[in-house]
Parts: C-alpha cells; sequence; structure tokens
C-alpha cells in the first residue's frame, strides 16, 4: 500500500480537511450553501407573506382546494410545506386576488371550479352518479364486512355449540388397544403427572 506522501497527500493536508468536514454544520442545508430557511439559494426568491394573506378565512378556503401540482395536498398544506412546489403559490395569490375583489368564501371556490373543474376541489361536490358512488361505496362496503363478519362469527359459534344452543357432549373416541398397552399408557402419564 503506498505512503500518504506518494499518493500526493500529506498527513498535515490529510488531517487539516479532516478538521475542515468536522468544523462544518451538522444541520442539512447549512454550510457553504446556505440555509433552509434561506429559498434564494434554491434559485428564486420568494415574495415574503403579507400579515392579510393567512387569515383563518383564506386558511379555509386554501384547505377545501386542491393543489395541481400534483402532490394531492390542498393549496395551503402544499405552500406551507413544499418550498419547492411553484404552483402552490400561484393558487394562492388568486386565492387573494379573488378575496380582494370582494368574493365570499364560496364564491372563491365556485371560481377555481369554474376555471378548473371539480378536479380543484379537494372533496367532489355530492351529486351526480360518480360523485355519490365515491362517497357511498366506501360505507356499504364496510357495512357488508360488518355483517359478513356476524354472520361468520354467528355461524362459528353454532357450529361449536353443536346447533342446539348448549355446549355437545365429548365422548371418548373408541380406542382398539390392548390391555398391555393401556396399561403402559396409565404409567407413563402417572409419570408426567408426578
Amino acid at each position: 500500500m503506498p505512503a500518504d506522501s506518494e499518493r500526493g497527500l500529506s498527513r498535515r493536508a490529510f488531517l487539516g480537511a479532516g478538521l475542515a468536514i468536522a468544523a462544518q454544520d451538522s444541520l442539512a442545508g447549512r454550510g457553504a450553501v446556505g440555509t433552509l430557511r434561506d429559498p434564494s439559494v434554491v434559485g428564486r426568491s420568494r415574495v415574503p407573506t403579507q400579515p392579510g394573506e393567512n387569515e383563518a378565512e383564506i386558511h379555509a378556503i386554501e384547505t377545501r382546494l386542491a393543489c395541481n401540482c400534483g402532490c394531492t395536498l390542498d393549496v395551503f398544506t402544499c405552500r406551507t410545506t413544499d418550498f419547492s412546489c411553484t404552483y402552490s403559490p400561484a393558487l394562492h395569490r388568486e386565492v387573494l386576488a379573488l378575496k380582494r375583489d370582494g368574493l365570499t368564501a364560496q364564491q372563491v371556490i365556485d371560481a377555481f371550479v369554474a376555471k378548473y373543474g371539480e378536479k380543484a376541489l379537494m372533496a367532489p361536490k355530492p351529486k351526480g352518479f360518480m360523485n355519490l358512488t365515491g362517497y357511498l361505496l366506501p360505507s356499504v362496503l364496510i357495512l357488508a364486512a360488518g355483517a359478513g363478519l356476524v354472520a361468520f362469527v354467528a355461524r362459528r359459534r353454532l357450529a361449536v355449540a353443536g346447533g342446539a344452543g348448549a355446549p355437545a357432549e365429548r365422548t371418548a373416541p373408541e380406542v382398539n388397544a390392548s390391555a398391555e398397552e393401556l396399561e403402559g399408557l396409565r404409567r407413563a402419564l402417572n409419570e408426567v403427572e408426578d
């Protein structure tokens, strides 16, 4: 194995590199690249959130609207947790613009449905065959599974009870053994019990 000096790395350089690595901050996203709280390191800076942008009414509207980036989250959750998403901030600005125009919460949601279709909602409206099927089918399946489980347990109890509601009498099975074999079994059982 060649020495460190033959590979072009002295012991002093090797130790210096090790100390430099140890001196870096152990938290991910820190160091030469910047901190996680600084979105400008990603390549684009975001406009700071204004105080009125996170009111309870805005929050309630955005939790009913689906983000269209493919994350299956609502707009509020996506924009506050996934800082790489470019769709949710745009949808947030759209909600704010509609609210500034004087629309109510339901009118904002209706405007999103008119623009993007029903896929803009986190839960579809309960009307129409497919939407009602989506609402009712899980309940029907859960009830059917419960009824099947009750029927299975009832049949099982009847089978164990002999079908008459009373415990079935147990009879000893017929044994074809000689008297010597039975006596040997009794002795073996007595040894085990002692």
